[in-house]
């Protein structure tokens, strides 16, 4: 998901936990050998400027979880190294996927304790969606058949049937190829219309909505997030346990600007 993200976005940028440092993803200092002279090196943030960010195994950062509180609440990234101080913009969206602790996401415990990671980097993210893998009988049989299927190549696909007997609790699995490959399963039925956006379109449609788009917000909408706040605020903390600031104040209007009209005679509701 996150590399097709990164492959639509005008500019994007893809980075895994497990094999990114602090200066990987800010900035870093590095010094010319033959001239003597110091080099700011650019980071992934530092590179997604108006762009896109996409970090993979986002629990695998460690330490490296405190470089992002700077670059995602003042949308910069400073330095001071070696008598240079400097800040380089990164104004970027950062798109991240963690997973949680043991592998499996405990609901007796708040997000921040599941994923280890600090409320004061969390409550930067605008959104955050728990993706849980809850057992299903049906759910779990067309994906052990489309995964049996891929593996027996030739885009053929497979059913698997289970069976199970009073005599044998062990199940046994009967695999039945079928002629038709997958490309006509997934076929749009007659009598339905689906509008398919190619990659290259969308990557355009965005560059041009984040050029000429310039929302506002009616006094309508900007009285109902501001009286959804004063509640969240009066809550002390929300269910997850993360403390409600003005950052999700700045959420709530981002989230309502994105869902604007492309009409740009209209104001976001």
């Amino acid at each position: 998901m996150l590399q097709a993200v990164c492959h639509v976005a005008p500019r994007g940028i893809y980075v895994c936990g497990n094999s990114t440092s602090t200066t990987g993803l800010t900035v870093s200092l590095s010094r010319d050998s033959g001239t003597g002279d110091y080099a700011l090196e650019a980071g992934a943030l530092v590179l997604a400027d108006q762009g896109l960010c996409c970090i993979d195994e986002f629990d695998k950062l460690g330490n490296q979880q405190q470089a992002l509180l700077e670059a995602m609440e003042q949308q910069s990234v400073s330095l001071a190294k070696a008598g240079i101080v400097s800040s380089l913009p990164a104004r970027t969206s950062v798109v991240a996927a963690a997973n949680p602790i043991g592998g499996h996401y405990n609901r007796g415990k708040t997000v921040s304790e599941n994923l280890k990671m600090s409320s004061a980097l969390l409550s930067r993210f605008d959104v955050v969606f728990l993706l849980l893998d809850i057992p299903d009988e049906s759910h779990d049989r067309r994906l052990s058949e489309h995964v049996m299927a891929n593996r027996a190549g030739k885009g053929r696909t497979s059913s698997a049937t289970v069976t199970r007997t009073s005599a044998e609790l062990e199940p046994s699995i009967l695999l039945q190829h079928s002629a038709m490959p997958l490309s006509d399963r997934l076929q749009i039925p007659a009598g339905e219309s689906v509008d398919l956006l190619p990659a290259c379109l969308l990557r355009k449609y965005i560059s041009y909505a984040r050029q000429y788009v310039r929302p506002s917000l009616s006094p309508e909408a900007a009285q109902t997030l501001q009286d959804f706040y004063l509640s969240l605020r009066a809550q002390a903390h929300s269910a997850d346990a993360t403390p409600i600031t003005t950052r999700q104040l700045e959420s709530l209007i981002r989230l309502t600007e994105a869902g604007r009209s492309p009409n740009t005679q209209d104001k976001a509701l």
